[in-house]
C-alpha cells in the first residue's frame, strides 16, 4: 500500500517531466520542492549510523567502549560509501546534463553502466573485507579493549556491501530525474526499519555490536529493493533495462572522472579517520577516539542536510547547464549557497553554545561526555563559513567541472588537514589530543577560502560558454 501511495504522489513529478519542469518551473519553488526531500533523504539516511551508536553507546556496562570500537570501524564504512559516490556523484549529473541536451539514450546507457559497475565493486569489497578486516581495523586505531567490538560489528557489515552500494548509488538517479520524494520514501524504509531493528536485537536478542550490524544491512536490503524496483519500473524515466546494462566505456569514463572528487572526498574520509584515531590513541587514548566517534557523527549531521540542499539543485543546475539556460544556473546555484550558509551558521552557533546537547546523544558516561563536548567547540570553531565550501564543490559536480571538484577536495584532506594532525600537537605539549582536533578548523578556514575563489573565477567561465545571453525571465524571478 505503501509503494502503491509514492507512486501516486510521484505522478505530478513524472507529469512534470515530460513538460521540462526542470526547464520551465520558477527556480525558487522548484528547489524548495526538489531540496525539502532530498533534504529529509539525507537526515533520514545519517539514522543507520547514529541510531547504530545511539543505541551501542547505551550498552550496560560496556557502552562506551563498544561505542569507541564501532567509531574504528568509520574508516571501512566510509570506504563502502566512497565506492558508491564515486559511481553516483558522476554518473548522476552526467545523466541529468544528457537528459537537458534531449539525450535519453546517453542517460539510460549512463545509468545501466554505473549499475552493473557497482555490482562488480561489491564483488570485490566484500571478500576484501571478510579476508581482512580485523587487520585493518588495528592499523586503523582499535587497541586490545575495543578490537572485538569492532570486528565483530564489521564481520557483519561486510554481508551487506552490495545492499549499500546499490541502494547509496541507485538513489541518485532517481533524484537525477526529478522523483525526489520516491528516493526519500527510498531512505525513509530502510531507516524506520533499522530503528525498529537496532533494539530487537541488540537489547532484547542480546546481540550487541553484531545486532547493530545486522539491522543495518537488513534495512539496507529493503532500501534497495525498493530503489531497483523503482529504476527498473514503468514510472521511472531512466530505466534499468537488459540491453543497456553492458558499461560503455566512452560514458562510464568521464563520469567517474568527476564522480572522483566525490570519491576522494569520501575515500580521505577513511584516511583522516585513521590519523586521527591513531594520533588521539597516541595522545589522549580511548576516550579521545571514543570522543572522535561523536565528533564525527556530530558533523555527518553538520553535512549531511547541505549536501541535501545541493543533491536537489544538482539535476537544476545540470539539467539546465545542458539546456544552455544561462538565467536558471545562476538562480539555482545562488539559492543553493545562501541556504546552506544560512544552515551552517545556525548549527555553528548551536555547537559553540550547547556542545553537550549534542554529545548526551551518543554517551550518558560523564567523564566521555565532558571530554567530548569540550572537543566538539574546537572541531568544529570553523564551521559556520564552511556552507560556502559545500555548496561551491556540488556546484562543480553539477556543472560537469571534474578537475576543480578534485582539486578542491585534494586540497582540503590531503595537503592542508592530514599534515595539519601531525604537527599542530608539536606546538602544544601541554594539550596535544586537543591540538589533533585544531587541525579540523584551521583546514577548513584555508580551504573554503580557497574553493570559493576557484568557483568565482570557474562559474563565470562556464556562464560565458553558454549560448543564453542573460538572466532568467522576469515571470520565473517572480516566483521566488
Amino acid at each position: 500500500m505503501a509503494q502503491k501511495d509514492m507512486v501516486q504522489k510521484d505522478q505530478p513529478e513524472k507529469a512534470a517531466q515530460g513538460s521540462d519542469f526542470l526547464g520551465t518551473e520558477p527556480v525558487g519553488k522548484l528547489l524548495a520542492r526538489m531540496a525539502v526531500p532530498t533534504v529529509a533523504a539525507q537526515l533520514i539516511n545519517m539514522l543507520y549510523n547514529i541510531v547504530d551508536r545511539i543505541y551501542i553507546g547505551h550498552i550496560p556496562e560496556v557502552g562506551a567502549l563498544a561505542l569507541t570500537g564501532v567509531g574504528v570501524c568509520m574508516p571501512l564504512i566510509m570506504i563502502v560509501s566512497a565506492f558508491a559516490a564515486l559511481v553516483s556523484s558522476g554518473g548522476a549529473p552526467r545523466a541529468s546534463i544528457f537528459m537537458g541536451a534531449g539525450n535519453s539514450d546517453s542517460a539510460e546507457k549512463t545509468l545501466g553502466s554505473c549499475f552493473t559497475l557497482q555490482l562488480i565493486v561489491s564483488a570485490v569489497l566484500t571478500p576484501v573485507l571478510l579476508l581482512f578486516g580485523r587487520s585493518m581495523l588495528l592499523a586503523f586505531g582499535a587497541s586490545e579493549n575495543t578490537i572485538e567490538y569492532a570486528a565483530s560489528y564489521m564481520s557483519i557489515y561486510a554481508l551487506g556491501t552490495v545492499f549499500v552500494q546499490l541502494t547509496l548509488g541507485m538513489n541518485a538517479f532517481i533524484t537525477a530525474q526529478g522523483f525526489t520524494r520516491t528516493a526519500m520514501s527510498s531512505v525513509l524504509i530502510g531507516a524506520v526499519t533499522n530503528i525498529v531493528l537496532d533494539p530487537i536485537f541488540i537489547f532484547a536478542l542480546g546481540m550487541g555490536v553484531r545486532g547493530a550490524a545486522l539491522a543495518t544491512i537488513l534495512s539496507q536490503a529493503i532500501s534497495c529493493c525498493w530503489v531497483v524496483g523503482f529504476l527498473a519500473g514503468k514510472k521511472s524515466i531512466l530505466r534499468l533495462r537488459p540491453g543497456c546494462l553492458k558499461p560503455v566505456p566512452a560514458l562510464l569514463l568521464p563520469a567517474l572522472a568527476l564522480g572522483l572528487a566525490a570519491f576522494i572526498m569520501q575515500a580521505s574520509e577513511s584516511i583522516l579517520s585513521i590519523c586521527f584515531n591513531s594520533s588521539l590513541l597516541r595522545y589522549g587514548g580511548d576516550i579521545a577516539v571514543g570522543a572522535m566517534t561523536i565528533l564525527t557523527s556530530v558533523t555527518q549531521f553538520a553535512m549531511l542536510p547541505m549536501q541535501g540542499v545541493g543533491q536537489g539543485a544538482q539535476p537544476i543546475i545540470s539539467y539546465n547547464y545542458g539546456a544552455q539556460n544561462r538565467g536558471r544556473v545562476k538562480q539555482a546555484f545562488g539559492l543553493l549557497l545562501r541556504a546552506d550558509l544560512t544552515y551552517s551558521l545556525l548549527l555553528w552557533a548551536l555547537v559553540l553554545l550547547v556542545p553537550g546537547m549534542f554529545a548526551g546523544l551518543f554517551t550518558n558516561d560523564p567523564a566521555l561526555l565532558a571530554y567530548a563536548s569540550r572537543a566538539l567547540r574546537v572541531y568544529q570553531a570553523a564551521l559556520g563559513p564552511f556552507g560556502a565550501q559545500i555548496a561551491c564543490q556540488l556546484g562543480f559536480n553539477a556543472l560537469g567541472n571534474a578537475k576543480a571538484s578534485i582539486t578542491v577536495a585534494v586540497l582540503r584532506k590531503f595537503i592542508l588537514l592530514i599534515p595539519l594532525i601531525y604537527i599542530l600537537p608539536h606546538f602544544f605539549p601541554a594539550n596535544q589530543a586537543f591540538a589533533v582536533y585544531l587541525a579540523e578548523p584551521v583546514a577548513d578556514i584555508i580551504s573554503v577560502i580557497f574553493t570559493v575563489c576557484l568557483f568565482a573565477a570557474q562559474f563565470k567561465k562556464a556562464l560565458a560558454g553558454m549560448k543564453d545571453p542573460g538572466a532568467a525571465p522576469a515571470s520565473e524571478a517572480s516566483g521566488n
